[in-house]
């Protein structure tokens, strides 16, 4: 094989239709948060490796693709673009008191293993909230997601919602130590609930918690549900105000009108140990991993400096093409590119003709044609190129 054609696993090249496909979409998604008021922001596809080191909450380092720069520091590829946004926050908006809106569009890089055709280069976009703690600032970024999976022509989807608090409240609860915690959690992330039943009960824990574990999976689903875990949490404060906020959330997105896209789920937990309040996932049909995600996390930004709460949300855009696809929803993509074809002899005609169309806005292609193409040939090249008309001088 020569490998100077490919591409490494877990990346690949785009072009024509889906590459068109895809900036449409992009520019689709950074509409729905400018009519927001958000604000763009860039940031380095490289960083120090301390932006995501460990004690950040982000990516395992195993994960990460690390090299170094000529100083001998390690530096990596961005995996996650929240806690370069935060980094950026706390350095340059410091003394900042008011809510700063921000989006940003941008690829990550995780190199994990390319199982199942996931990549390890991916696009994201989103939007992040900081210096606004309510439950409406939760809302807002909410009622985004759900926007951007409207806009992108997606009615089927559904946008599941859980908070950290209240997993981290039962362990409190249960003076399980950290270690244990952390086995807990794999059991939960995968739904296997009843391990870690089987562990509180090696421990002797008390019943009230092995129970809540034990139906950990009946804790998903709608207003009633979270009426119904109050009661096993009764008497765990921190747990029954981290219900509490889901129903503020959920009232305050009776106002977007999009309520109806919302599940509670207390089980869901997140790979990102910097989500302090609530975290999300949307589905759709035609996706295995989740399209959007985000959440909140009010202690990131104090690594970097800046005592500041904070909410967001990401779209995965090439999970999204995916679904898209599968579901055969098509992307309309603006059609107005001509094709003005001229002779020998007919080039100073044809300058002119494209100057005009290009001054209407129009994009115009200049081919010079002879013998060596053929009538059905150029007809197949305009289609393949998605060309709206085909002129000749």
């Amino acid at each position: 094989m020569n490998r100077i054609l490919h591409t490494p696993e877990g990346v690949r090249d785009l072009y024509d239709r889906e590459y068109a496909e895809k900036l449409v979409l992009q520019e689709h998604l950074l509409d729905i948060l400018s009519l927001y008021g958000y604000q763009p922001i860039q940031t380095p596809d490289f960083e120090f490796f301390d932006v995501f080191g460990k004690d950040v909450g982000t990516t395992p380092s195993k994960d990460l693709f690390k090299f170094f720069d000529r100083e001998g520091n390690t530096l990596v590829l961005r995996p996650d673009i929240t806690p370069s946004i935060a980094r950026a926050a706390a350095k340059y908006f410091s003394a900042e008191k008011l809510p700063l809106r921000f989006s940003y569009l941008g690829n990550t890089y995780i190199n994990n293993s390319s199982y199942q055709g996931r990549l390890k280069e991916s696009t994201q976009i989103g939007g992040e909230l900081l210096g606004d703690d309510s439950a409406d600032a939760d809302a807002e970024i909410l009622a985004m997601t759900i926007e951007s999976f409207l806009r992108a022509g997606i009615r089927e989807f559904q946008i599941s919602v859980g908070h950290v608090g209240f997993y981290k409240a039962i362990c409190e609860a249960a003076s399980i130590d950290a270690e244990t915690e952390e086995t807990i959690r794999d059991f939960v992330c995968t739904k296997n609930y009843y391990a870690a039943d089987e562990v509180l009960e090696q421990q002797k824990k008390d019943e009230k918690i092995c129970r809540i574990f034990r139906d950990f999976s009946t804790l998903n689903g709608g207003l009633d549900m979270l009426s119904k875990a109050r009661i096993y949490v009764e008497g765990i404060p921190a747990a029954e105000k981290a219900i509490d906020r889901l129903v503020e959330v959920y009232d305050s997105l009776k106002d977007y009108g999009c309520q109806q896209y919302i599940s509670f789920d207390l089980s869901f937990l997140s790979k990102y140990d910097y989500y302090t309040g609530i975290i999300f996932d949307g589905y759709t049909f035609g996706s295995g991993e989740a399209v959007a995600k985000g959440g909140r996390y009010d202690s990131l930004l104090s690594h970097f400096g800046k005592q500041s709460p904070a909410v967001g949300f990401v779209v995965q855009v090439d999970q999204l093409l995916t679904a898209l696809s599968r579901q055969r929803i098509p992307i309309d993509i603006p059609v107005d590119r001509i094709l003005l074809l001229y002779k020998e002899g007919q080039h100073h005609e044809a300058v002119q003709e494209a100057r005009i169309l290009r001054g209407e806005g129009r994009n115009v292609v200049l081919q010079k044609i002879d013998e060596r193409f053929t009538k059905e040939e150029i007809k197949v090249y305009a289609k393949d190129r998605a060309f709206a008309k085909v002129l000749r001088i």
